[in-house]
């Protein structure tokens, strides 16, 4: 079965966590013992975020005066070399000797029309108090919006509309590679009047860049791997429900939160609907399980109906 794994910024570096390469390349470490064994069983092509980490570049790139800021599209470029080599090296010392891998800067088109460039809503960087957030907005220019009690920086998340190397991923996974791609949802990238590409400022949302290569791939199942255990309606609720398995249009009826759980859903309803093939979100560490239907939320088109964990079920992290 050929497998689009989608791995959560969250899930790679927790929330609360230090930036540091320490921290960041334990937690991979984790990520690569839940995968490992999908990634025996299935041809696997695996997605991650970059949020914190891109935000962090940008940090690092605004200290340093004498030179303007890189742009996002570059930070994201170096951010998918980064976690693609902490990927490759963690998960390829789980599997077989010999087994191939590849981490593949990713061009995914966008369109600078998109509205997103107006309304910034994709959270990058780290989280801020509320004074410190209105101190850094008004000394960079940034937009920053509320994250729970705290504050993140926004950026423009337009909506992917071609992965330019997906012909390449292909070949790569037809001869048994396990490929790292899209990272942060692939670098943002226009194309001119006369047809050349340029970098744009902005951070595609990861999930529905995978969901795009999963269709484009003709992938079986899309899985996304984040630190909660299912999709729960009424989230942080009292009555709070996770949804067991669910076709597509039943989860229209409900919101999901736009800076998380909501581009998840987006992304499942996508590509179950353009491909009848399923998707599946819940916990990184029950990656396994999910899978095979047997825990997290299974969404597809062959669902006929909601089913409910029992109510006692509450989310984990």
């Amino acid at each position: 079965m050929r497998v689009v794994v989608a791995l959560g910024g969250n899930a790679l570096l927790r929330r609360g966590e230090p930036m540091t390469a320490a921290a960041q390349r334990e937690n991979v470490r984790r990520a690569a013992e839940a995968l490992a064994p999908v990634a025996s069983a299935h041809d696997i092509v695996i997605t991650h975020g970059n949020g914190p980490q891109v935000g962090l570049l940008a940090l690092q790139s605004a200290a340093y005066t004498p030179v303007e800021p890189y742009p996002l599209d570059v930070l994201g470029a170096q951010t998918e070399g980064m976690i693609g080599y902490l990927v490759e090296q963690e998960l390829g010392n789980l599997m077989p000797v010999g087994q191939a891998f590849a981490t593949l800067l990713t061009q995914v088109e966008v369109d600078t029309n998109d509205p997103a460039f107006t309304h910034p809503s994709k959270p990058i960087g780290p989280i801020y108090a509320e004074a410190e957030a209105r101190r850094l907005a008004k000394a960079r220019g940034w937009t920053m919006a509320a994250d729970g009690d705290h504050y993140r920086r926004v950026v423009p998340s337009p909506r992917p509309r071609r992965i330019f190397e997906v012909r390449v991923i292909e070949f790569l996974l037809d001869h048994g590679v396990i490929v790292i791609c899209a990272g942060g949802g692939g670098i943002p990238t226009a194309c001119r009047q006369d047809g050349s590409l340029v970098g744009v400022e902005a951070v595609i949302d990861k999930d529905r860049a995978s969901a795009l290569l999963a269709h484009e791939l003709n992938a079986d199942a899309l899985l996304m791997l984040t630190d909660v255990n299912a999709v729960y309606t009424d989230w942080e609720r009292p009555n709070a429900r996770a949804i067991r398995c669910a076709p597509p249009h039943a989860l229209r009826a409900y919101t999901f939160a736009p800076g998380s759980m909501g581009p998840k859903i987006e992304a499942a309803i996508d590509f179950t609907e353009q491909s009848g093939n399923a998707a599946a979100i819940g916990a990184l560490e029950e990656a396994g399980a999910i899978l095979a239907g047997t825990a997290g939320t299974m969404i597809g088109t062959a669902v006929d109906e909601l089913a409910w964990y029992d109510s006692s079920v509450h989310a984990t992290s």
